[in-house]
């Protein structure tokens, strides 16, 4: 498939210019933020002949407390530099929620010396110890992972792997959430509120694009995804941004069928790139009688490979006692 200049436009590539890719992506968020902002919503009369959707730039800088040159030098794309105090006036200005406002200042640190660092930093390689392990194995009543904000799956418990079972066997690079959802189609009886589970990925995605603009892996999956899904490119074009640390999910596993858990999720203090996530059913409902049988499922299709739900193993720094 061969995609236009505007399918592609904003999308991270491998081997790209990064600084030219965070200046597109910073105009398209900026014009998408002021398209969704209608001056009702910040008290501004509405008028007649007005030929922009949301609103006018000027109308922007004024709330901000910014000359309208500036502000359009800002929606162009050179946000690099820019004061915190400027940016929190743009926030306020456009709405902004705190995912939206996080990005905004992302978009805007990308090119300094302390996202170099920060990036260098995060791209070491990375192996769950022994220890994390156990503590992974150690949770019993429902899936635990651990995954990185490309979302691809770094280690589980014994009730994840089973779960994502499906998503190990996606061709590509590993178990990876993204992937699974857009480009196999049995996502779609897999998670019954599909659109949502998408909306999310990408937005999860789109966020870690703002705080990771030089990580190559997630230049190269968005690409991916953008080349052979229709449904990822749309989504990717709306701009969205979304933290997503809690809430209930449903599956429909093709064993046990359809369960809705509770999860939260918990940024690692050894290593703030990643999440560790967990599942849980209510106590008692037919979600937990179902996550039981998939434990039992999962303990017979796996006892022969214990280390296959383990993505990735290293020993830890002592020996165990």
């Amino acid at each position: 498939m061969t995609l236009n200049a505007a399918q592609t436009s904003g999308l991270p590539a491998h081997g790209s210019d990064v600084t030219g890719n965070n200046r597109n992506e910073a105009r398209a968020f900026l014009v998408s933020r002021r398209a969704r902002v209608t001056p009702e919503q910040v008290g501004l009369p509405k008028g007649r002949n007005r030929r922009v959707k949301g609103l006018r730039r000027i109308e922007v800088a004024e709330l901000a407390g910014i000359s309208v040159e500036y502000y359009t030098k800002l929606e162009r794309g050179a946000l690099s530099g820019a004061s915190a105090q400027v940016l929190d006036a743009l926030a306020r200005a456009l709405m902004l929620d705190d995912a939206e406002r996080e990005y905004l200042f992302d978009l805007s640190n990308a090119g300094t010396a302390h996202a170099l660092v920060r990036h260098g930093k995060m791209q070491k390689a990375w192996a769950p110890t022994r220890g994390l392990q156990w503590v992974l194995d150690s949770v019993t009543a429902g899936p635990a992972f651990v995954r990185n904000g490309r979302m691809d799956l770094l280690a589980t418990n014994l009730l994840a792997r089973a779960l994502y079972d499906e998503v190990f066997t996606v061709p590509g690079k590993g178990a990876n959430l993204a992937r699974h959802t857009f480009l196999d189609d049995r996502a779609y009886d897999f998670y019954p509120n599909w659109n949502r589970i998408a909306d999310d990925t990408v937005a999860m995605l789109r966020s870690e694009a703002g705080r990771n603009p030089h990580d190559t892996g997630l230049h190269d999956l968005i690409g991916e995804l953008s080349v052979r899904s229709e449904q990822f490119r749309t989504r990717w074009a709306a701009g969205n941004v979304r933290h997503h640390g809690s809430g209930c999910k449903s599956f429909n596993h093709a064993t046990v069928g359809e369960m809705c858990l509770a999860y939260e999720g918990m940024t690692m203090e050894s290593n703030p790139s990643l999440t560790v996530t967990i599942y849980t059913p209510q106590p008692g409902s037919r979600s937990a009688q179902r996550m039981q049988i998939l434990g039992s499922w999962a303990a017979s299709r796996y006892q022969q490979h214990e280390s296959s739900f383990t993505v990735v193993h290293e020993s830890i720094d002592q020996p165990p006692v």
